[in-house]
């Protein structure tokens, strides 16, 4: 992959739609998964003790039904973001209950400040419950990502 073009953020097979997940732990075991498969995570176990281990910092609920999960680590080879949504819900820690749209940001342990930006980013669009109610209603994973890519610019 070249430098002067940088892998997107998201992509269609960084989404998962209508995932069953009984906790927030299998919800975010999920989007680990497309992150391995796609070849952006490199030891899913590994990333995903990262990511236990920030959440067990601090509760990643943000208000409006969203989990916002998010880890640092040398098991991700670029920036990335994967999105789920979970019709039922699974319980993040948000004050107003739990958590049907869930971001996971990945960024290299390397990339001090990717996924800070990535997070700014995304939280300013995330309070527009305009945008959280497009992605609810996206009929398909590739309008979600299509929809999050013009949203969501870290840069």
């Amino acid at each position: 992959m070249s430098t002067s073009t940088p892998a997107p953020l998201i992509t269609a097979d960084l989404v998962a739609l209508d995932v069953v997940a009984a906790d927030r732990d299998e919800a975010t075991r999920v989007l680990i998964d497309l992150l391995a498969a796609s070849g952006r995570v490199t030891d899913a176990d590994g990333f995903h003790a990262d990511v236990r281990a920030r959440e067990a910092q601090m509760a990643t609920g943000m208000p409006g039904g969203v989990g916002l999960p998010h880890a640092r680590s040398e098991h991700v080879t670029v920036p990335s973001l994967a999105l789920a949504r979970v019709p039922a819900g699974v319980d993040f820690g948000a004050p107003d209950g739990p958590a049907t749209l869930i971001f996971l940001i990945a960024a290299p342990a390397s990339g001090d400040s990717d996924h800070l930006k990535i997070l700014a980013s995304l939280a300013r669009r995330l309070v527009h419950e305009s945008f959280r109610t497009s992605l609810r209603e996206a009929p398909d994973a590739a309008t979600v990502a299509e929809i999050v890519t013009r949203e969501v610019n870290p840069s």
